[in-house]
């Protein structure tokens, strides 16, 4: 997909999801430019811009994303529904909404990420409302049906799977078409299925490897948090590929390390 170096949108999520190979990412919910520039230096395939959980309003949000692009790291944003047009808008290459536990649901989901399409025209119809006058057509200097046309094709959608009726509903979740991934939540789903934040428990990663089995079998791209070399490994090798740490474990760690006198490689 070529489009103009300059361009808000980071256009590269669709092909990666689809080209069948690993992609390394990392959570964010500290509401900082600075930290998403590092995650883009230290060489990870996209960033997931944590708005459930983080403190970042809007306006940082947008700095972000800018932050990102300059950087050369894919964003998406975690957000809920209510947010999906606005940070669209703001230039996200994908959203990743949690809670979805229905195909129904996720239909809902998808069309709020792409356009309407005329009558005729091939592709994913949508119910995106448009404005070229935002951040993610260049405020009008890339704006028309070329910009309709590149939101379709590059902006993603990823459903998270949290709950055991989502886990049951998994396939045909995946299924739907505008679902570009799915992505395990193994906290969320270890709560709602009663072990509290153990997803350890063989029956949590049973749950967990049914769904990104099904997900797999759907022709779409399994994802999960993945906090260490034996997680990725096992999720992996049940068809998993889209991977996530997540900042505030890896800052926590380094940190506790630096206070007990712990050495680490430094630039400095």
């Amino acid at each position: 997909m070529n489009i103009p170096p300059n361009h808000p949108l980071d256009a590269r999520l669709p092909e990666r999801l689809r080209s069948g190979k690993p992609l390394n990412g990392i959570f964010n919910s500290i509401p900082s430019p600075a930290l998403v520039e590092m995650c883009a230096y230290a060489g990870f395939d996209f960033i997931v811009i944590d708005n459930e959980h983080g403190s970042a309003d809007l306006q940082t949000t947008e700095h972000m994303l800018r932050a990102a692009r300059a950087a050369g790291i894919a964003p998406i944003v975690r957000c809920f529904e209510h947010d999906i047009p606005r940070l669209l808008d703001m230039g996200a290459s994908g959203v990743q909404v949690p809670m979805v536990e229905t195909a129904t649901q996720a239909e809902r989901l998808a069309a709020q990420v792409r356009y309407p399409l005329p009558p005729g025209r091939e592709g994913r119809r949508g119910q995106r409302g448009s404005a070229f006058s935002s951040r993610a057509a260049g405020y009008g200097f890339f704006g028309g049906t070329a910009h309709t046309a590149l939101s379709n094709e590059a902006v993603v959608f990823v459903a998270m799977v949290e709950t055991p009726l989502g886990v049951s509903n998994a396939g045909a979740i995946a299924a739907v078409p505008g679902v570009d991934a799915v992505f395990v939540g193994p906290n969320d789903l270890a709560h709602s299925m009663g072990c509290e934040n153990r997803w350890q428990e063989p029956a949590v990663q049973q749950a967990i490897e049914a769904t990104l089995r099904a997900v797999a079998a759907a022709g779409k791209c399994p994802g999960i948090l993945a906090l260490n070399a034996v997680e990725r490994e096992r999720y992996a090798a049940w068809g998993a590929r889209y991977l996530a740490q997540v900042t505030t474990g890896l800052i926590t760690r380094a940190l506790r390390a630096a206070a007990q006198g712990v050495e680490s490689a430094s630039s400095y």
